[in-house]
């Protein structure tokens, strides 16, 4: 016979939660470092762009942009080398940033 699990009888934060999980502190940490990308990146997105960019995943030296519509993900594509020499100035191992178009 096994024993239950401890339930938790007190609410916790999501980010008490994340501390917990090793898995959900690990996407924690890309969810943070997504977007502290796209702090250094804002200065050379355009400002009218700049509401259409969000951080999105990081999958190994890849970054992903969610752009909203085709003609802001086309002007984004003409800036990906600038954006991907000032990742990898500040440090970040950065060799593609992939843009995904958010209808």
């Amino acid at each position: 016979m096994s024993t239950p699990s401890p339930r938790r009888l007190h609410p916790v934060t999501l980010q008490q939660a994340a501390e917990e999980s090793p898995t959900l502190a690990a996407l924690a940490q890309l969810a943070r470092e997504s977007n502290e990308r796209l702090k250094a990146v804002q200065s050379l997105i355009p400002l009218a762009l700049q509401p259409a960019v969000k951080a999105g995943p990081i999958e190994g030296a890849q970054w992903c942009l969610l752009v909203q519509g085709n003609a802001a993900a086309a002007k984004l594509r003409q800036l990906l080398p600038m954006l991907t020499g000032r990742l990898r100035e500040q440090g970040w191992a950065v060799e593609a940033i992939r843009l995904k178009v958010q209808v």
